[in-house]
């Protein structure tokens, strides 16, 4: 008998809203009840995330259309590396939480747990020395919500928005609450 796919979980939202912290916290969970979890973020750690990453950083220049290329192509390799990519994984009967998927690409490009642009750059902000070329307070005002138009754009995706207002805990509430009932059966 062939394994059981396993799930795809993706969490978008603007910098600051506590993607990567609830993201792990989902996977520990998620491993408790004796799943196989896979934790993966765009921008990869494959040559086009780093060229990305570098382009996010400021540190090299690049046009929107040759962001939004480079964003595509990361995203492929992403999907199709062999033995590593998200279908490998799915295939195997892991389950996949990703930081970031194609929302972010149809949200930024076009201008989510939610949270207020104030409070996340608070987030971002502290203990931080450096912010990325969309961490400002105007631009995340405006990728909320673009953020908000891609996925009412989406009817047959099963999004689900999470307030990321709160503490660290109640934030994690919210989110088991949701994959409880749509995706951990």
């Amino acid at each position: 008998m062939p394994a059981e796919r396993g799930r795809f979980i993706v969490f978008e939202g603007i910098d600051g809203a506590g993607k990567t912290t609830q993201i792990g916290l989902l996977a520990d969970y998620l491993k408790s009840r004796g799943r196989t979890v896979f934790r993966t973020a765009e921008p990869t750690d494959l040559p086009t995330g780093k060229l990305l990453r570098e382009a996010l950083s400021g540190r090299t220049a690049r046009t929107a259309c040759e962001l939004a290329a480079l964003f595509t192509a990361d995203r492929v390799s992403h999907n199709a590396e062999p033995g590593n990519g998200i279908a490998a994984h799915l295939a195997a009967g892991e389950d996949v939480i990703c930081d970031r998927y194609y929302y972010s690409t149809l949200a930024y490009q076009g201008s989510e747990t939610d949270l207020s642009p104030e409070e996340s750059m608070a987030r971002i902000t502290r203990g931080r020395t450096s912010l990325e070329i969309f961490e400002t307070t105007d631009r995340l005002a405006r990728v909320r919500e673009q953020f908000r138009r891609v996925f009412a754009s989406l009817p047959g995706e099963n999004v689900q928005i999470v307030n990321a207002a709160g503490s660290i805990e109640q934030i994690q509430s919210r989110i088991r609450e949701i994959v409880d009932a749509t995706v951990a059966g």
